[in-house]
């Protein structure tokens, strides 16, 4: 069960961030977790998780991509 709900939520926070990129808005995540969350508080904390997740993943990248920059 667990590998249905971590691939739910995390395909739900994909989804979540990249509508929130393209409306310019950052609440949308968090209206999403809280939508999920009154049905069901371990889906919520799954996509919260996979939220900060790709989050990080995102900086991340981003600060590789400065790394390599700086260094051509």
């Amino acid at each position: 069960m667990s590998t249905i709900l971590e691939t739910l939520a995390d395909q739900l926070a994909r989804d979540a961030l990249d509508a929130a990129e393209k409306a310019g808005d950052d609440e949308l995540v968090d209206k999403v977790g809280k939508a999920i969350g009154v049905s069901s508080p371990t889906f919520q904390e799954a996509f919260n998780t996979a939220v900060r997740i790709r989050r990080a993943e995102r900086r991340g990248r981003t600060a590789l991509d400065t790394l390599i920059a700086t260094k051509s």
